[in-house]
């Protein structure tokens, strides 16, 4: 698509977080030494920085290690809504875990959220903490409404607050609703930096750049080498935040098949309209999301939505201009100063596996599959996570336990979902394009037949051409261009390479191959 037709519709020409642009964030050295710790943090987003946190006031020794920079991951690109109402999740937990661990699942996030604002109010910090009613809402007559009713039935029989609504405050002629009053919305990067001060306060130590392979040593002290194994860390335990595990249990694991990879965008608006409070989510597809911020002393709507697999959208860029029309015509677009997007893993249950890896005894500990809901989520299984190191009972272990498998869609979801994998493995393999590098246009990037192989290719805006080797280093599928942002996503796991091929999101460890595009 044209670029300058692009900027005349109002969206910036390239993606930036709203949260990245306004938090200045520390940098930290590249581990270039042997050391051993108490426990080993890998991944700095949310997760792992509460972790290490609670870890180190609790008086362990930690190292936090980063592939990249700290809270540049999907931490960074979030709407930041800390909530219990994730969806019309309830009513399914009933049908597949019972009513007690449903409830269970609405008290651990009651009690994350409440976590992050003990946190805020004991520091005192400005990070845009606001109490505000959560609403999810059909605009569907019938199936959807009958669903959304469902899932009010399953407030009523958990005790959750709540309340049936048939209007919002928003200008939507809605066809049903659920408010769940005093939820939350924050800055997440401006708390999570405090965060990081007190744990570095506390003598913890943070590495940035230092991507961990995916073998560990367990026999003893727990050894993790970096990617090239030029340097280790041994350790008591290690906590594996960094979405997909960096360690599979010797294979035990399955993650990578019990795990899926959804993207979801988001836009930064400047209203027409005044915005009437509230944080809102649709239960029809394509989901759209609503929240306000403050930014430079105006007030922003963060709108959301528009979820579909990694790798799986022939235009990436269609997902922002359909947000940005949702938002005109609800609210008016004066401006749209941000966009930006991310991606989340998703269980078989839908419920996170936080805990030891594979089996109770297990000290390498796993926290993922949080399916678009970190913030909360992120809490509880920080709390879980340090109790567990520390040999406390946690009335939610067993909840979400990783070694679990007995929910009643898990096997055919695993089926279906495995299908889905090597489908795209073959197809990606036999896929023939008839795509030329020399049709590029400047800012473009396509699948392109070179010297009779499927290659990756992207011109910049100074005409420089880059071209890459399309099969993923993880297990060998095929990506696909993200033309919104500029980089190649693989639709199997969900790993991500910038458009010269570095690894931008896991689980991919090593970079796409380079190939010289004028050989």
């Amino acid at each position: 698509m044209n670029e300058q037709v692009r900027m005349e519709q109002g969206l910036p020409q390239y993606p930036k977080s709203l949260w990245r642009a306004t938090t200045e964030l520390p940098s930290f050295p590249r581990l270039a030494e042997d050391i051993e710790t108490d426990v080993a943090v890998v991944g700095a987003g949310i997760t792992g920085i509460t972790t290490a946190y609670l870890l180190a006031k609790a008086g362990k020794k930690v190292v936090l290690l980063d592939a990249g920079r700290i809270l540049d991951g999907t931490t960074g690109f979030t709407t930041a809504k800390v909530t219990a109402q994730h969806g019309m999740i309830y009513h399914e937990l009933i049908q597949h875990f019972g009513e007690e661990k449903a409830r269970l699942y609405y008290d651990a996030n009651i009690e994350a959220m409440n976590f992050i604002g003990n946190q805020i109010g004991e520091w005192g910090l400005d990070c845009g903490w606001e109490q505000e009613d959560a609403y999810i809402y059909t605009l569907d007559e019938k199936k959807t409404r009958s669903q959304l009713e469902d899932e009010f039935k399953a407030y009523e029989k958990l005790g959750i607050p709540g309340e049936w609504l048939e209007s919002i405050p928003l200008p939507m002629p809605v066809r049903g609703a659920i408010k769940m009053p005093g939820q939350h919305r924050f800055h997440p990067l401006a708390y999570l930096k405090r965060m990081v001060e007190e744990f570095l306060k506390m003598g913890g130590v943070i590495y940035e750049n230092t991507a961990i392979g995916d073998e560990a040593e367990t026999e003893g002290p727990i050894t993790i080498k970096t990617q090239r194994g030029n340097h280790s860390i041994t350790c008591q335990f290690a906590v594996s935040a960094s979405h997909f595990p960096f360690y599979d249990g010797m294979g035990k694991g399955f993650y990578f098949t019990r795990l899926h990879v959804e993207r979801s965008y988001a836009l930064a608006v400047k209203p027409e309209t005044a915005y009437p409070g509230g944080m809102y989510l649709s239960v029809d597809n394509p989901t759209r999301s609503l929240r306000s911020v403050s930014h430079n002393g105006e007030e922003l709507v963060i709108v959301g939505g528009e979820n579909h697999p990694t790798g799986k959208s022939e235009c990436t860029h269609s997902h922002y201009e359909n947000l940005e029309k949702f938002a005109g015509e609800l609210l008016g677009a004066r401006h749209i100063p941000f966009r930006w997007s991310t991606q989340d893993l998703i269980t078989l249950d839908k419920l996170p596996y936080i805990g030891p890896i594979t089996s109770k005894q297990d000290r390498i500990l796993v926290a993922t599959g949080y399916r678009k809901w970190g913030m909360t989520n992120s809490a509880a299984a920080a709390k879980i996570i340090t109790d567990q190191i520390l040999g406390k009972d946690n009335p939610y272990t067993e909840l979400y336990t990783p070694s679990r498998f007995n929910a009643d869609p898990a096997l055919k979801t695993f089926i279906v979902q495995n299908a889905g994998v090597a489908k795209e493995f073959i197809s990606g393999k036999v896929d023939m394009t008839n795509s030329k590098i020399e049709e590029l246009q400047v800012g473009e990037g396509a699948v392109v037949r070179h010297n009779g192989q499927r290659a990756g290719a992207y011109k910049d805006e100074q005409g420089n051409l880059y071209l890459v080797d399309t099969t993923c280093t993880h297990l060998g599928c095929e990506t696909e261009w993200n033309e919104g942002e500029r980089s190649w996503d693989c639709p199997c796991h969900g790993s991500r390479y910038s458009y010269d091929g570095e690894v931008l999101e896991g689980p991919a460890i090593d970079p796409l191959k380079k190939l010289d595009p004028y050989e």
